[in-house]
């Protein structure tokens, strides 16, 4: 097996695509925890495999109120495949453990027992040792339309959850990173999300997670044209590099996590989910993406601000792509790129 010429950061593959938007009516069904470890160990390019995986703490896969011992075995099958675990998804939504963020009393409340339960089930991993890094992923669960009747009074009470959030966050030793996508309140522009997380005044335990697809979905204003820094799909390489640092520069600072992914200008959602930037494969030839270009924008001062690994996201890839192996090997080999290109030892 070659080694990598750089140590970070790890390359970890998301677990959730086997569950977002499948399993409803007239989805297609989930794939497994197990299924998903298996496609993430088999990828392979020279000899160079991914190093860990990061989970989406939510039936069937990982139950939030999940024992200690059974939590273990599942632990222990990660790490028994040389997988690390890094970053979780709190279950912060309606119908799950929380609720709106914007919501009344009981339902932030709600909210913020979800990132309790999370923070528990990161502990038990931490003591494991099979997870050394990562943060607790979070947005505000509930869309624009519903944010709009009062902006500014919802960005408030989401500001003011995201700071309960924190301080229970912070009590595990654990960091909360929001992330922007187009389909979530206060969070669907690049402007809303830094009004949001300047208002929320928890630099370095409440931050960003920024995902290639939605960021890019942020340039062209897609459910809020007034913040568009691209004001058409069809630009110049300058017009987009200039777009680009404009956003970067703005939310880098606050981005302690990462999704490298790709997306084609268009949104899709599936099962339940609300339509969000649509993940294309890494060589998807309608990519609008330079993967490894953008990846940078984000990855520069990465190391400064605690992130040691990033990770593949391919929500709502349909069954079929997912099952297939070649997938995984194409998606490792640009992550690779990526690293070869903005990693460090």
């Amino acid at each position: 097996m070659s080694a990598p010429a750089k140590s970070y950061p790890k390359l970890h593959n998301a677990m959730w695509p086997g569950l977002v938007g499948k399993g409803s009516p007239g989805a297609e069904p989930f794939l497994s925890l197990d299924r998903m470890l298996e496609l993430t160990v088999n990828a392979s390019v020279d000899g160079q495999k991914f190093d860990g995986v990061d989970l989406f703490l939510f039936d069937p896969h990982i139950a939030i109120d999940l024992s200690e011992d059974d939590l273990k075995r599942i632990a222990d099958k990660i790490a028994s495949q040389g997988l690390a675990v890094g970053s979780l998804v709190a279950p912060v939504w309606p119908g799950t453990v929380g609720d709106s963020a914007m919501g009344g009393p009981e339902q932030r409340a709600k909210f913020v027992l979800a990132v309790k339960k999370a923070c528990r089930i990161a502990e038990l991993l931490n003591r494991h040792g099979v997870r050394q890094y990562g943060v607790i992923r979070i947005d505000a669960a509930d869309g624009p339309s519903h944010w709009a009747g009062d902006a500014k009074g919802n960005t408030k009470k989401i500001a003011a959850t995201f700071r309960e959030a924190g301080i229970v966050a912070a009590a595990h030793g654990e960091r909360l990173a929001a992330e922007g996508e187009v389909c979530w309140a206060g969070m669907h522009s690049w402007k809303n999300m830094v009004d949001l997380l300047e208002q929320v005044d928890m630099p370095g335990t409440v931050g960003f997670q920024a995902d290639l697809a939605h960021t890019y979905l942020y340039l062209l204003g897609v459910n809020a044209p007034e913040a568009a820094l691209l004001k058409s799909e069809t630009y110049s390489e300058a017009e987009f590099e200039a777009a680009y640092k404009t956003m970067t520069d703005a939310l880098r600072p606050w981005t302690i996590d990462f999704h490298v992914a790709q997306n084609d200008g268009s949104v899709h959602g599936s099962g339940t989910h609300d339509k969000t930037g649509r993940h294309c494969p890494a060589d998807d030839p309608k990519g609008r993406l330079d993967i490894t270009k953008c990846s940078g924008y984000w990855l520069q001062g990465a190391a400064d601000r605690g992130i040691r690994h990033i990770c593949w996201d391919g929500c709502m890839f349909p069954n079929a792509m997912l099952e297939t192996q070649s997938t995984w090997n194409t998606i490792l080999k640009a992550m690779l790129k990526v690293r070869e290109a903005h990693g460090w030892t």
